[in-house]
């Protein structure tokens, strides 16, 4: 069970919002594109400015993101947008958006930068490791237990609570290093997955 279970339900309170940004001609690609570069540009000032204060901004931003990426898909799927450029659009602005984002935490006095980018290296590995699923089944595997859904809980409550009690800074080594067990975990997952369904 991961966050990308409640998609479903998600995406039925954006539905009427998605169809008025069709109406405006807004594109799929336009919205990837956007995500990106808002992940890329905040992910940018919290590198140049890591003060624990700034990252309260985290988990709104990071929710914001999860709207954005559910309202490119679905004007993809449901008004006919769906191509090859978007499809890389998609898997290349996630992988950049992760890093330019979740890396600032390494910025942080107190915090391992090390460990964050193992994190960030385990969290690419995963979404390849759901490529493969993909060419070998066909069906984009989104398993957990620390999905894209997921890794924007855990780093957008972090960003939370180092704004808000920055004291708490060197504790969240535990956290990134939990995190890069499940991430593992997370594509030993995926990959069994595809290997079960290609040899069934």
């Amino acid at each position: 069970m991961t966050l990308y279970d409640i998609k479903p339900k998600f995406q039925n309170l954006l539905r009427p919002l998605v169809a008025r940004l069709y109406a405006r001609g807004v594109t799929a690609n336009q919205v990837t594109l956007l995500a990106m570069l808002a992940s890329v540009a905040l992910g940018g000032i919290l590198i140049a400015f890591p003060h624990p204060l700034l990252f309260i901004s985290l988990p709104i931003f990071l929710f914001l993101r999860m709207a954005l990426n559910a309202i490119d898909g679905m004007l993809a799927r449901e008004f006919n947008q769906q191509s090859t450029l978007g499809a890389v659009l998609n898997e290349v602005g996630d992988i950049i958006s992760d890093a330019a984002l979740y890396l600032a935490f390494a910025f942080l006095g107190g915090i391992s930068p090390s460990l964050v980018v193992l994190v960030v290296l385990l969290a690419w590995l995963t979404e390849f490791c759901g490529i493969i699923g993909q060419t070998l089944t066909g069906v984009r595997d989104y398993r957990g237990p620390l999905g894209k859904s997921d890794r924007a809980l855990v780093f957008g409550a972090s960003g939370l609570v180092i704004a808000l009690w920055p004291q708490s800074v060197g504790a969240f080594n535990v956290v990134f290093a939990v995190c890069a067990a499940l991430l593992v975990w997370t594509c030993v997952n995926r990959c069994r997955r595809a290997i079960a369904v290609k040899t069934s």
